[in-house]
C-alpha cells in the first residue's frame, strides 16, 4: 500500500503542482504583454488560458498532501522534523497561491477588463502589479521548490541517501 500511495503523491505533485508553478511563472510577463496592447484578443486569451490553469491545477493540487500524509503515515515518519517543515512549507505555498497569486491574476485581469481599448491603464500601476504578483508567484516557487528538495533529501531518513 505504501508504493501505491507514493506513486500516487508523486505523480500527483507532477501533474498538478508543476502546471501552476509554469502557468504561474509565465502569468506576469504575459499580463505585461496584454496590459501593453489592450484589445489585442490572442494577449488576453494567452492570461486567461493560463489563470484558469492556475485555478484548476491548484483544486487537483489538493490531493498532493492528502496523499502525502497517508503516505508518511503509512511509513511512521509523520513525527520527523523534515516532514513537519514540509507540512508547514506547503502550508505557506498554498497560501501565498491562494492569497496572492490567485487573487493578483484576477485583479490584472478585472483591470483588462476595464479597459477602454484607446491604450494601457495607469502605467506605474500596472508595472507595480505585475511585479508584485511575480514576487509572490517567486515566493510560491521557491516553497516548493524547498519542499521538493526535502522530499528527496529527507534529513535524518533510515534510507541512507
Amino acid at each position: 500500500m505504501t508504493k501505491f500511495l507514493l506513486t500516487v503523491h508523486v505523480l500527483a505533485a507532477i501533474i498538478a503542482i508543476g502546471p501552476v508553478t509554469v502557468a504561474a511563472s509565465m502569468f506576469p510577463a504575459a499580463a505585461r504583454t496584454a496590459l501593453a496592447a489592450p484589445g489585442d484578443v490572442r494577449a488576453t486569451a494567452v492570461l486567461r488560458t493560463l489563470h484558469r490553469v492556475c485555478r484548476v491545477y491548484a483544486a487537483v493540487g489538493v490531493v498532493v498532501p492528502v496523499f502525502g500524509l497517508a503516505t508518511a503515515d503509512s511509513l511512521g515518519v509523520l513525527g520527523d522534523t523534515w516532514l513537519i517543515v514540509s507540512i508547514v512549507l506547503t502550508g505557506l505555498a498554498a497560501t501565498v497561491l491562494a492569497g496572492l497569486v490567485l487573487p493578483g491574476q484576477d485583479a490584472l485581469l478585472a483591470g483588462l477588463d476595464t479597459m477602454d481599448g484607446d491604450g494601457p491603464g495607469d502605467g506605474v500601476t500596472d508595472r507595480r502589479a505585475t511585479a508584485r504578483l511575480a514576487m509572490y508567484t517567486g515566493m510560491f516557487n521557491l516553497l516548493w521548490a524547498v519542499v521538493t528538495v526535502l522530499m528527496i533529501v529527507r534529513p535524518g531518513s533510515t534510507t541512507g541517501a
